[in-house]
């Protein structure tokens, strides 16, 4: 028995030795591929740190507005016998759009002009007879109380005339409302009143709304804090005003026309308005559009994706790429930053390659491979902070 004991803790001994052998063998195995772990690239995007001149800007969201709008009423009541323009047509400035039924107005004018006539005559005969007795005053035929009976009687006789030169006047002006021409170049809007239809003096509903859309405003609102860059960029010159239209590639331009005289206390904004051409009929009244405000160009300036700016506790940072595409961690500092772009103030330079996306896995000095070409950097410059998109 004891010599059986002994076979199987020899046993024992061999196994514990065949066991840590290969444990030192896996140990070993492990201990090599471990640097090579460490080696391995790590899969980034990239792209060039640009050098351009920048545009600073103030984004906000406008609305368009006519030019001018003429609200179409009728100054004398009668009935419209005629509509010139059919709804949504372009009428120009002088056009005829309503005619009036003239009958009664030139019966008024005929009436009038008789009116005169009968007056004018009995004013000449009461003038002829006031020069005589004065004649026979000075003769003593007549007493004065008579001469002056006749001199007051030819003094109203030429008031009534005054009277009734007046009451043509009016009756010619009356007569002239029966055509009504368009006091603007324009868009017509919604008919209100058609061909029949009676209308009253001043007391019926708009018959037509006319919009001036060439040139057209865009009016939007920036943050008061703007204010003193909008002014201090307006006594140079004027200022330049983009209109974005959705789904048009191709933005309208204007210049700034009009900033109002007060700021809006309940929104701490103040209301702009830029003046558009508008040939092309792009821009239409209601219409939102992205408006952009430039004020000045910043030269030379730094230029890089918001995405490559990373935030840490010493600050802001980037990951650049150096020429053994190893990376580096440098501290950056970020003047204004809007549309994916952020201008760099200090801390890098033109050509440099920055890391865009893949920061997570990176530490300073780790080794790693470009999985896209550089992309190039918008032309849209940022806008100045606090301002709205």
């Amino acid at each position: 028995m004891a010599e059986k004991h002994c076979f199987v803790n020899h046993g024992g001994w061999a196994g514990a030795a065949a066991l840590a052998a290969a444990a030192a063998l896996l140990l070993a195995g492990c201990g090599g591929k471990q640097p090579a772990a460490v080696r391995e690239a790590i899969p980034v995007m990239a792209t060039t740190v640009a050098q351009k001149d920048v545009p600073l800007q103030v984004k906000a969201i406008g609305t368009v507005e006519a030019y001018s709008t003429v609200a179409v009423r009728s100054n004398v009541t009668g009935e419209i016998t005629a509509v010139h323009f059919t709804e949504g047509q372009d009428v120009k400035k002088g056009e005829l759009i309503f005619t009036i039924d003239r009958r009664p107005f030139e019966a008024a004018l005929n009436q009038a002009e008789a009116n005169l006539a009968r007056d004018t005559a009995q004013a000449a005969n009461a003038v002829t007879q006031s020069e005589r007795y004065t004649h026979l005053v000075q003769q003593g035929v007549v007493s004065r109380d008579q001469a002056d009976s006749y001199r007051t009687a030819a003094e109203t006789a030429k008031a009534v005339v005054q009277a009734d030169q007046a009451a043509v006047e009016k009756a010619k002006v009356d007569l002239s409302y029966c055509s009504i021409y368009s006091p603007i170049s324009g868009r017509t809007g919604n008919l209100m009143i058609h061909q029949g239809n009676l209308v009253k003096a001043n007391d019926t509903p708009i018959m037509v709304n006319i919009n001036q859309i060439t040139p057209i405003y865009v009016t939007f609102s920036i943050p008061e804090q703007n204010l003193p860059e909008v002014k201090k960029y307006m006594a140079q010159g004027k200022l330049k005003v983009q209109a974005h239209i959705p789904n048009d590639p191709q933005p309208a331009e204007g210049v700034l026309s009009f900033v109002d005289n007060t700021v809006d206390t309940a929104t701490g904004t103040i209301k702009l308005k830029g003046t558009f051409a508008n040939q092309d009929r792009r821009l239409w009244p209601g219409q939102f559009v992205d408006s952009v405000l430039t004020l000045a160009t910043q030269p030379n300036a730094i230029v890089v994706p918001s995405q490559a700016v990373q935030n840490g506790q010493q600050g802001q940072f980037v990951f650049v790429i150096k020429p053994d595409l190893t990376v580096e961690s440098r501290p950056v500092t970020v003047g204004r930053s809007v549309d994916n772009q952020s201008i760099i103030e200090a801390g890098l330079h033109a050509g440099e390659r920055v890391v865009t996306d893949g920061q997570l896995r990176l530490v300073p000095g780790a080794k790693v491979e470009i999985k896209n070409n550089s992309r190039a950097v918008s032309n849209e410059g940022p806008a100045l902070p606090g301002a709205g998109s």
